[in-house]
């Protein structure tokens, strides 16, 4: 079992900046990718960022040179730097990866409203 556990959600203004942080605990497996996604209202879940276990990352074009995606694997934790926050980016936002035989895990989710 791997445990998933965000933090740093909240309400910012358009244009503002956010930073969310997930910490893994218990059968983490350090090779596999770990990343961020997102769910808004009535939509379904997409990948927003992945960084793999050696730092090469992959982004989701809308957030491309916006979002940064970083990760300590001495801490076993990863990180989401959201700038330039648009409304767009209004959802929840979970952290993933996956265990050495390949089950999925998510994080309960992290609620990011941007509004004036």
């Amino acid at each position: 079992q791997v445990q998933l556990v965000e933090s740093g959600g909240g309400l910012v203004q358009p244009g503002g900046s956010l930073t969310l942080s997930c910490a893994a605990s218990g059968s983490i497996f350090r090779p596999n990718p770990m990343g961020w996604y997102r769910q808004a209202p009535g939509k379904q879940r997409d990948m927003v960022a992945i960084i793999t276990n050696f730092g090469s990352t992959t982004y989701a074009d809308s957030v491309k040179g916006r979002f940064t995606i970083s990760r300590d694997n001495a801490k076993n934790t990863v990180s989401l730097q959201m700038n330039s926050l648009k409304p767009e980016d209004t959802a929840v936002y979970y952290c993933h990866t996956k265990d050495r035989f390949g089950s999925d895990y998510w994080g309960q989710g992290t609620q990011v409203t941007v509004s004036s």
